[in-house]
Formats: C-alpha cells, structure tokens, sequence
C-alpha cells in the first residue's frame, strides 16, 4: 500500500464524502461508489488488517506498527469523509428526495448502469458458473427491492444488529445498506437518531457496524482472492438487481404513519413514466429524468476515461 502525499489523500476524504452521501440514498451503495473509485480492495484488505496480528503489534511493537498493519492513515481519511458527508448531507439528501425526486432517482438510475458495465468489464472469462453467479445476483437484489419493509423492536439489541447487517451491505456493491435499513423497519429511526444527534442510538447502532465490517471483509477478501470472476459477476448482479429500488416512475401501494405523524409511502412498485401520469395524475417529468440519468451514466464514463489516462502515464513515467 503505498504512500500517498496531500492531494491523494484529499481525493480519499472526497471519495469517502461521496460514499457517504450514496450510502445515505435507500437503493445505492457506498460499496459501489468506493469499487468503481478504484480503492474498494485496499479497503476490504485494510479493513480485515483489524485482527490477531493487529492486537500482537499493538501490544509488543506499539500503535505505530499497528496503525501501518491496518493502513490506518488510509482508513482514517476514507471514514472521515464518510461519516462527514453522512452528518452534514443527512438533512440535504432528505430533503432532495422529498422536493426532486425523481431526478434523484434518475441521477442515480444512470450511475448504477454504468456502474455494472464498469465492474462487469473486469470479468477475464465467462462461463457456467459465473453466468450463475451473475443471475443469483440480480435475484437476490432484485427480490430485496421488492421485500415488504418489517416492524421491528428499538431495543438496543436490534440496532446493534441492524447496524452489522446494513455495513455489509454498504460495501458490497449494488446491495444498498439503507434500503437493508428500510427492510428492517429502522432507516427512518437511524436517520433521526442522525439528525438529532441521539449518541445513544449512534453509538449502538455504530458498534454494530464495526462487528459487522470486520467480521464481512474477511468473508469477501476470501471470495475475492478464491473465485474473483464468479465474485465479480455477483456484484456486477447486484447492480442490476438494485435498479428496480431506483426506477424513478413508482406508485404507491400503501402507506404508513412515520414518527413525525407524516403518511410517507410503504409499498411502491415500478411503472412505465406514461402509465405514471394516468395512475398518479402528477406529470412524469420525462425530459428531466433523462436528463439527470444520462449526468449519472456520463459521471462513470469519464471517471473511466480519467483513471485509464491515469494508468497510461503512469506506465509512461
């Protein structure tokens, strides 16, 4: 892992802003943003540093040499940005997807397709068991955007739990941690808790995370270094998969009382953009969404077209 100088570590804190805010969004995964940013193994391999080897430093060589096992300085900026745009973005993003919508959606929509080109480009070979693999992944994510959201306990046990179940997903690509949340019945009640700075909760529910991304990133190092194109067709499924969350075109099929005593949407499913204005009477905002999807799509595309520039002067130098 090698050294980087300000402006590197700078792009890392903006990378991790930008996994933040997509981790915010029931539907995108932060997983996502940090694989097709290029740091998505030096994060898994960072993150499962945090072992035995990580205590024997500690405790014989001193922080130094255990900060440098874990790749701390790279942790560190990353989850700074992270947790940043998480506090600062909570309310704006909330707000966005209360007035635009749509837009959000779409901006989002055209991120995710590039996105699984992206990941799916770096599949060497394809055969049976990775055209399975792909397959499973778009079931998989496609049945959790259609699961109907549970009512679960607040008790401290479950937010311990929720908070493990919903940082795997938040690193695995196209499975989005705060649609887990939603299916939990608890992303309302974390982003409250955010909102109004309930230590408490965050405390808790953070706790859970850390369990939860330690215990992970072992589990997907091991897939990754074992079967690297089956788990890359998995993940390249789980993008696609997670469209159906970020068609923007939804009707509602119930809704529910949030804590506030709003009536928000519970059960929504995806319909064509013309059958959107007959069911709903709202216009369909066609153009717009196109719009927005095609900012998301071109986004990936030139981050592409950047990091292969990139690559080839480095290998010029």
């Amino acid at each position: 892992m090698s050294k980087r100088n300000f402006s590197e570590y700078s792009l890392l804190a903006a990378r991790g802003m930008a996994m933040g805010a997509a981790d915010i969004i029931p539907g995108v995964s932060g997983g996502t943003i940090a694989f097709i940013t290029g740091i998505y193994e030096e994060l898994i391999n960072s993150i499962k540093s945090v072992n035995g080897e990580f205590f024997r430093l500690l405790f014989r060589e001193g922080i130094k040499s255990a900060w440098k096992h874990i790749n701390g300085n790279f942790l560190l900026v990353l989850f700074s940005g992270v947790l940043f745009s998480i506090f600062s973005l909570a309310k704006v993003i909330s707000w966005l997807l209360e007035v635009y919508p749509k837009m959000v959606w779409a901006f989002f929509f055209g991120l995710i397709i590039a996105s699984a080109l992206h990941v799916g480009k770096k599949i060497t070979r394809w055969d049976m068991v990775n055209v399975i693999a792909l397959l499973a992944g778009i079931a998989i994510a496609a049945w959790i955007t259609i699961a109907t959201p549970a009512t679960t306990p607040e008790a401290w046990w479950f937010i311990l739990l929720s908070g493990s179940i919903a940082i795997t997903a938040m690193i695995l690509p196209g499975i989005s941690g705060s649609f887990m949340l939603l299916l939990l019945g608890k992303y309302e009640f974390i982003l409250n808790a955010v909102n109004d700075f309930k230590m408490d909760i965050i405390m808790i529910f953070g706790a859970g995370c850390l369990v939860g991304i330690i215990t992970f990133s072992n589990i997907i190092s091991w897939f990754f270094r074992k079967f690297p194109n089956a788990t890359m067709a998995l993940l390249t499924g789980f993008m696609i998969g997670s469209l159906n969350k970020l068609w923007p075109w939804k009707e509602v099929l119930s809704y529910q009382v949030n804590s506030l005593g709003e009536e928000v949407p519970f059960l929504e499913k995806s319909v064509s953009p013309y059958n959107y204005t007959e069911i709903t009477g709202e216009p369909n905002h066609l153009f717009s969404v196109l719009v927005f999807a095609l900012l998301g799509f071109l986004l990936i595309f030139l981050f592409d077209v950047f990091t292969a520039h990139q690559l080839k002067n480095k290998k010029n130098v």
